[in-house]
């Protein structure tokens, strides 16, 4: 009996954002669709336009379980995980042993395939970054959006990171597809 997908079904129940005092909860598996949706956007942004060569539907694939390991470890906030080096440092490891611990659950002849994807190539690297920051922007836009300025703080430190990151694509997707996450319903239609 393989315990995987179960584990993984479990993602609806972690929720973000925990130290910050929220309109609407963020669950891990609703976070994880919008990475998703993102770094399929951030990659064809890169294949059409920057000449580059992603694998659009890999990295759709890898941005739904680029956060799986906190099925396990639950969801760390950001202030702690990177409070200092030797913290960052220590949880990535615990990440990397979660990830191999949902890796050992699965059926050898399928170990592989999610191999490749809880511990993706490189190249997609600054992509789901990208796109994870990204999500995390536009929460704190809807946030804002429904008048919570504890989430003021937190989407200017955002903008920044994402600058920091130095991808072409996400700077594209701020600039051209990000202002419509302010208007209403109203003003999208």
């Amino acid at each position: 009996m393989s315990k995987f997908f179960a584990f993984i079904s479990r993602m609806k129940f972690i929720n973000r954002w925990a130290l910050m005092r929220n309109t609407s909860y963020e669950s891990l598996v609703c976070h994880s669709h919008e990475v998703a949706v993102v770094a399929h956007a951030l990659c064809i942004i890169g294949n059409r336009r920057l000449g580059k060569n992603y694998d659009e539907k890999m990295a759709a694939v890898i941005a739904l379980y680029h956060d799986a390991s906190e099925i396990i470890t639950g969801d760390m906030p950001t202030p702690v995980k990177y409070f200092n080096k030797e913290l960052k440092v220590a949880y990535k490891d615990v990440e990397k042993k979660a990830n191999e611990k949902l890796i050992d659950m699965l059926p050898d002849d399928m170990k592989g395939d999610y191999k490749e994807i809880l511990f993706y190539d490189e190249k997609y690297k600054k992509i789901i970054k990208s796109a994870d920051k990204i999500s995390a922007l536009i929460k704190c836009e809807e946030e804002l959006k429904m008048g919570n300025s504890e989430f003021k703080q937190a989407k200017e430190t955002i903008k920044k990171a994402i600058s920091e990151i130095d991808c072409e694509e996400a700077n594209i997707f701020i600039e051209e597809f990000f202002p419509s996450y302010s208007l209403s319903l109203d003003e999208l239609n």
